[in-house]
């Protein structure tokens, strides 16, 4: 038999906040939340564990942090040195196996099973990860250990997040004294509505689902959440007791279904129809770059559209196809502007979405008899690599520079927060 898997979660500590203070020492004893400092409503990403002692929350608004916490430091967000630390950090663990997985910005499964021959036992493998990552990035890690991913994920968010080595191995043998005593609301994937339900079943702790044969379990489950929830019920019993056959994948890349770009707005600010479509035109125009970029071009295209007066409030989601595949800007937003003219109510937009799905490849492209679109092709592509060198805000539209104009905030952000 192949020996039992031994596989660590790393969670990087108040991932944003600590990158933040690694970069700021004079900030190394005060309170550091991550947020925009020029918005008082604006929310808490991150906070350190000297902010989170004073009662500083993640998410909660600026102006309620800082009444908790007057000295509170707010640093603006840095999305693009996150995502290059997060890498740092990959490649520090590649250095150990080669398997690992990014299961988000801060976290990464890594599958150290053939890499134990060379210490002594796991946990001095991982308290030599730890230092590492601090030492190369000012990170501090917490390290989850376990025999499957779903034990090593509640490994660090249970144990070894709240001990002070930041390390903690769960398994078969300390799984019932340790996990199983726990309310059910700390188990992985159980929000506050599931818990209320698992409770109303007679189910408070994790270890009142691990005990209850499986076959009791669907059948208390189907009583109170219906007949279609065998699958449901299989996933939470497995993930009570532990059980996760699934690999450590060194890389996830599933097939591209779609390209979208959507934007929240202030509902107050877009009530003219030129304002909102100037909006869907520059989504537009970054759901094309991006197509381009990944090579790809789109049949179908989606508009959706969230819009209020404060009395009433409509959505809609419609898509067209198209009459061939295509990344052309001009192409597109003909489209999407009639699907928006046909489809606005006229009230104060407060959310717009652009999305092409049907992808196929863009080395073939389609002739038209009255259009250039190779010309065009080769025009937007040009764009794309002057934008590409000097950045998203080289060129732009001139109507982009109005003020209710969205592309060169966006220009400045990653996943809608400052780079």
């Amino acid at each position: 038999m192949p020996p039992e898997r031994t596989i660590f979660l790393v969670d990087g500590q108040s991932f944003y906040a600590s990158c933040e203070k690694a970069a700021h020492p004079e900030y190394r004893n005060r309170p550091v939340a991550v947020g925009d400092p020029s918005r008082s409503s604006g929310i808490v990403l991150a906070a350190c564990p000297i902010a989170k002692a004073r009662g500083v929350t993640t998410a909660e608004r600026n102006f309620t942090a800082l009444a908790k916490c007057p000295e509170l430091v707010i640093i603006r967000p840095r999305m693009q040195r996150y995502i290059e630390i997060s890498l740092m950090i990959t490649k520090i663990f590649e250095s150990y196996t080669d398997l690992v997985e990014p299961f988000s910005i801060d976290e990464q499964f890594l599958d150290v099973t053939g890499s134990l021959g060379r210490y002594k036992s796991a946990e001095e493998l991982a308290k030599q990860i730890q230092e590492e990552v601090l030492l190369s990035t000012g990170v501090w890690s917490r390290v989850g250990i376990g025999p499957s991913k779903i034990m090593a994920k509640t490994a660090t968010d249970n144990f070894a997040k709240k001990n002070d080595t930041g390390v903690f191995r769960l398994d078969y043998n300390n799984i019932e004294e340790t996990l199983w005593p726990l309310p059910v609301h700390q188990m992985f994937m159980v929000a506050s509505k599931m818990a209320t339900h698992f409770a109303i079943m007679g189910l408070p702790t994790i270890g009142d689902i691990a005990r209850t044969p499986l076959p009791e379990f669907k059948r208390r489950m189907r009583l109170r959440m219906g007949k279609q929830s065998d699958i449901q019920a299989e996933y939470y019993w497995q993930t009570a007791r532990g059980i996760d056959p699934s690999p450590v994948v060194p890389s996830i890349r599933n097939e591209l279904k779609s390209v979208s770009h959507g934007k929240t707005l202030r509902a107050s600010l877009y009530t003219k129809k030129a304002d909102i479509e100037l909006v869907l035109q520059e989504l537009v125009i970054e759901v094309c770059r991006r197509a381009r970029r990944l090579g790809k071009q789109g049949r179908v295209l989606s508009v959706g559209l969230g819009e209020s007066d404060g009395e009433r409030a409509a959505r809609f989601g419609r898509q067209t196809t198209l009459p061939h595949a295509t990344s052309l800007t001009h192409e597109i937003y003909s489209a999407a502007l009639r699907l928006f003219r046909e489809y606005w109510q006229g009230m104060p937009v407060s959310y717009l979405y652009v999305s092409i799905t049907h992808l196929s490849d863009d080395n073939v492209t389609q002739l038209a008899l009255f259009d250039d679109r190779s010309k065009a092709y080769d025009l937007e592509r040009a764009t794309d690599e002057i934008k590409d060198r000097y950045g998203s805000a080289a060129i732009m539209r001139a109507s982009s520079l109005q003020g209710t104009g969205i592309a060169r905030e966006r220009a400045g952000q990653i996943g809608g927060h400052y780079k």
